[in-house]
């Protein structure tokens, strides 16, 4: 991608240099959880830990994670009891390792764009790639965004912090924009946040109006773009 013209990548170029993606994601878990992983045979263990986050997040849906038991994730996914404990002690574990994936995507976000010079391109190629990025983990965002309460204390924590980070990063390249604009820039750069934030949590609203990720991303930072222009 060129990142010469950093605000008009595009969906299916994003997908080509996002931090993790459908297929690079479960060597990432396994990779980043290996001392936890009983199951050392590398294929099944990929293909059985995509089959447990794919039922944690059908059975989360349906029946809401508090209410899912591992009984139900045995009978969703076909593992044994045992087999299913080669991978997770525990659904707390389970809820660890989901939100690692989401916090570790979003704090690349920033260090993907630190060459573009210009922080109004920068700005807008960081929100642009944070839908994208939930547009491909959707379900991962979601279960963060829904169900953050049934983390423990410390990894809440470093679920909000991670937030937080994002956030500061957009207010600094808020800040840095030539004039600055008019308003409080934390508070300019979590709307831009809940914007992105609306695709992954509300995505049946813009599937039922056949909205593409990409028109969305657009009209986002239009708006983003003309208020901050207006602004200042």
């Amino acid at each position: 991608m060129d990142m010469s013209l950093p605000a008009t990548f595009d969906f299916a170029q994003f997908q080509k240099m996002s931090p993790l993606n459908g297929e690079t994601i479960w060597a990432y878990i396994v990779d980043h959880n290996a001392e936890r992983i009983g199951v050392k045979r590398r294929k099944s263990a990929l293909d059985n830990l995509e089959r447990v986050f794919c039922a944690t997040f059908k059975l989360a849906n349906e029946v809401g994670f508090r209410a899912m038991s591992l009984r139900d994730l045995c009978r969703e996914t076909g593992l044994s009891m045992g087999g299913l404990y080669g991978y997770i002690d525990s659904k707390d574990q389970l809820a660890e390792m989901i939100e690692d994936v989401v916090r570790h995507t979003t704090e690349e976000l920033p260090r993907m764009f630190e060459q573009v010079a210009v922080p109004a391109q920068r700005l807008e190629s960081v929100v642009r790639a944070s839908i994208y990025l939930s547009e491909i983990l959707q379900p991962w965002f979601y279960f963060v965004y829904m169900d953050s309460r049934v983390l423990d204390f410390e990894q809440r924590n470093m679920a909000k912090n991670s937030e937080m980070s994002l956030q500061t990063a957009l207010a600094s390249l808020i800040e840095a924009l030539d004039p600055v604009p008019e308003g409080d820039s934390t508070l300019l750069a979590a709307h831009c946040l809940a914007l992105s934030e609306d695709w992954y949590v509300k995505r049946w609203k813009y599937r039922a109006a056949k909205v593409r990720v990409d028109d969305f991303a657009d009209s986002a930072l239009g708006l983003i773009r003309s208020h901050l222009n207006a602004a200042r």
